[in-house]
């Protein structure tokens, strides 16, 4: 028989995958409660119960998401004979294969992304900095000193080789004939992907 508190968590995580669905299709404002209460199969008045606000809500699906980008890109052991080219490339596979399977992250980015507002700089501040300096830490291994003030080119470069295909994927379907869901179209991605920016 399943707890009230175990019931409880499963509501919450229902609302918040609708949250992360609906944010990064519809935006913060296209987005409402009703929308992601209908979404999640439940009633709208069990959003305001377990959170008080819509952007409490907001921030909910954003945890959410990084919180799944981190546990995907934690570094693999690696031996003092290991090739750091081959480490790299190996992350950034595993970044694709993670936009494949989470497009909502590059959606949700977008969406945020265009405006200024509160919202995006919590977002930016809380997640998206912490992940931008790492990428910049491993990147400074492999780029001279004049090339270092390319690295903001080079984190939109990769953000959007990595993950634009899967966002876009109908239009990826009608102009490609690729389906970007397919494990081999996956593959073939990450390691293009990879190679390109880890020659």
């Amino acid at each position: 028989m399943v707890s009230r508190v175990e019931q409880s968590e499963e509501t919450r995580g229902k609302i918040v995958a609708a949250a992360v669905a609906a944010f990064s299709t519809l935006g913060f404002h296209g987005a409402s409660t009703r929308e992601i209460a209908a979404r999640a199969g439940i009633n709208q008045g069990l959003i305001t119960y377990h959170f008080r606000s819509k952007e409490l809500l907001w921030r909910a699906a954003v945890e959410k998401i990084f919180a799944s980008l981190r546990t995907a890109l934690v570094p693999l052991p690696t031996s003092p004979a290991s090739d750091p080219r081959e480490q790299a490339r190996e992350s950034i596979r595993r970044y694709v294969r993670f936009a494949a399977a989470h497009p909502e992250l590059f959606r949700l980015m977008v969406e945020e992304g265009k405006s200024g507002d509160r919202r995006m700089q919590w977002l930016v501040d809380t997640y998206l900095r912490p992940f931008y300096e790492g990428f910049k830490e491993q990147l400074a291994e492999s780029l001279s000193e004049p090339e270092q003030s390319l690295e903001p080119h080079a984190f939109y470069a990769l953000a959007g080789a990595v993950s634009l295909m899967f966002a876009v994927e109908p239009e990826c379907r009608r102009l490609t004939g690729l389906n970007p869901k397919r494990k081999q179209v996956v593959e073939q991605h990450a390691d293009y992907v990879a190679r390109l920016f880890v020659p």
